[in-house]
C-alpha cells in the first residue's frame, strides 16, 4: 500500500464483464483513499457514480436517438448476428470474430480526442485498462499504463497453447488451419488499425494484436485451469485467480417449488439475447427434478420460467453462486472465474469469442462439461446435469480449489499491483 492518495483512470470495455472486474477492483482502491475514475462508455451513466466513483465517460459512437442502457451495443449485436453462433469457431471468424474487432476498432478511433480530453482533466497518476483494443491516448499520456485481461488468457499469445477464440484441445489438433484463416480473414484490418494507433503516436502493435502491453499486466483466470506450464508468461504478468467484486447487492433465497439441488442457470447480459436458445434450454430443465436460479437477461420478458425456477433480468450472480451447487453457464470469463472462485462445477454451452475457449479449457480440465450449444440433445444436458452433481470427488475437489482461489484475494492483488507501478 502507499501513503499517497493516487488518481486512477480505469476504461473498461463496456461489456459487464470487464466493467464489474474493474469496479471490484475500484472498490478496493477507492476505500484505500485513492481518487478512482472510469473513463467508461457513456451509457453506464450514473451507475458508476452510484457506487461511489467518479464519472467522465466517452461515446464510441455518435449519441443514439434515445438514451441505451449499459452496454446496449453488444446486445444488439449479439442479437442480430446470434444465427451465426451455429457455426464452428473457425467460420466464425469471418462472420463474428471480425465483425466486432471493426466495430470495436471503429470505437476506438471515435473516442481518441476525447480520453484525451479525460486525460487532461483528470490528470491520473496510473491508467487502466480492461478491453481487448488499443485506445493509443491511454499509452501516451506519460504516466504508467496497466493492461487487465479479462477474457480467457489465451489472448496473450504463444507457440505452446491452443489459438484464442478456437476452442481448440490443447494436442495441437487444428491449431495450424486456424492460424491461417485468423491471418487471412484479420491481416488488413490489423495492419490499417496498427497504422492508425502508429500515427496517434503510441508504439506499434504486436503483430496481428489489436492492443499494447503495459508496464504491469494483470490477467484473470484461476491456476487450476490456467495455461502457464506451456505458454510462461515475462515477469510484468500478475495472475489474478479471481477478481469477484464486492458491490452486489444483498440476496434473499425466494422459495422455489422442487427437493432436488440448486442450479444457476446465465448466458450473461449477452448470451440471454438468444431467446430461442434460453427456451429451449429451459424446456429440458423443467423436466428434471432439480430448482432453478435463472439470469433472464435483457429481453427477459420474452423468456417464460417453469415452476420450478426463479429468475429476473438482473442477478446478484456472485451472491448467487455460493448458494448452488451447479453452474449452467455460457462460458463468459466472469461467470467462470466466479464459479471456480466458489467451487462450482460448470456446464458450459459457449456461444462466441474467449467462451470456446473457456468451455474447452473446463472440460480438458476436469471443472465440468462442455455441450455442443445449438447440438446438444435433451439426454445429453439431462446426463451432464446428474453426472456432475453425483461426482461427490469432484465437488470436494472443486470446494478445495475455492478455498484456496479466495484465499490468494485477487481483487487486493490487482490493488496492490496498481498502486506500486503508480
Amino acid at each position: 500500500m502507499t501513503d499517497k492518495r493516487l488518481t486512477i483512470l480505469f476504461m473498461p470495455e463496456s461489456a459487464y464483464g470487464p466493467t464489474n472486474n474493474c469496479i471490484g477492483i475500484g472498490d478496493v482502491l477507492r476505500r484505500r483513499g485513492h481518487r478512482v475514475v472510469f473513463a467508461a462508455e457513456a451509457s453506464w451513466k450514473g451507475k458508476l457514480e452510484a457506487l461511489g466513483f467518479e464519472e467522465d465517460l466517452v461515446a464510441l459512437a455518435p449519441p443514439a436517438e434515445e438514451e441505451q442502457d449499459p452496454g446496449q451495443f453488444w446486445k444488439d449485436f449479439i442479437r442480430e448476428t446470434a444465427p451465426e453462433y451455429r457455426k464452428s469457431t473457425l467460420e466464425q471468424l469471418e462472420t463474428v470474430t471480425k465483425p466486432i474487432w471493426e466495430a470495436l476498432a471503429d470505437g476506438a478511433r471515435y473516442c481518441e480526442p476525447q480520453l484525451k480530453d479525460i486525460i487532461r482533466r483528470v490528470r491520473p497518476d496510473v491508467i487502466v485498462e480492461d478491453n481487448v483494443i488499443a485506445f493509443p491516448a491511454l499509452v501516451t499520456a506519460g504516466v504508467p499504463f496497466v493492461r487487465i485481461v479479462s477474457c480467457n488468457p489465451l489472448e496473450v499469445k504463444g507457440p505452446g497453447i491452443a489459438p484464442v477464440f478456437s476452442g481448440l484441445p490443447a494436442d495441437g489438433t487444428g491449431w495450424a488451419d486456424f492460424r491461417a484463416e485468423y491471418d487471412r480473414t484479420h491481416r488488413d484490418l490489423w495492419a490499417s488499425f496498427n497504422e492508425w494507433v502508429v500515427e496517434q503516436g503510441a508504439s506499434a502493435l504486436p503483430d496481428l494484436e489489436f492492443v499494447h502491453k503495459g508496464d504491469a499486466n494483470l490477467y484473470v483466470f484461476p491456476e487450476i485451469v490456467d495455461y502457464v506450464a506451456d505458454r510462461p508468461l515475462a515477469d510484468s504478468w500478475t495472475r489474478l485467480d479471481s477478481s469477484v467484486r464486492e458491490t452486489d447487492e444483498e440476496f434473499t433465497l425466494p422459495e422455489i417449488p422442487g427437493e432436488g439441488a440448486l442450479i444457476y442457470f446465465s448466458l450473461g447480459s449477452l448470451g440471454s439475447a438468444d431467446v430461442e436458445l434460453m427456451r429451449r434450454v429451459i424446456s429440458v430443465l423443467a423436466g428434471t427434478p432439480h430448482r432453478y436460479i435463472v439470469s433472464k437477461g435483457p429481453l427477459h420478458e420474452e423468456i417464460e420460467l417453469a415452476p420450478n425456477m426463479w429468475g429476473a433480468e438482473f442477478l446478484p450472480q456472485t451472491k448467487i453462486l455460493p448458494l448452488v451447487d451447479l453452474v449452467i453457464t455460457h462460458g463468459g470469463n466472469n461467470t467462470t472465474t466466479e464459479a471456480l472462485h466458489f467451487g462450482k462445477p460448470m456446464i458450459v454451452l459457449p456461444l462466441f469469442w474467449d467462451q470456446y475457449d473457456n468451455a474447452q479449457r473446463v472440460a480438458e480440465t476436469g471443472c465440468g462439461v462442455r455441450l455442443d450449444t445449438y447440438g446438444f440433445t435433451d439426454e445429453e444436458l439431462v446426463g451432464a446435469v446428474d453426472r456432475l452433481l453425483g461426482d461427490a470427488g469432484l465437488r470436494s475437489r472443486l470446494d478445495a480449489e475455492g478455498e484456496r482461489i479466495r484465499a490468494r484475494d485477487g481483487l487486493r492483488l490487482a490493488a496492490d499491483v496498481i498502486e506500486k507501478i503508480a
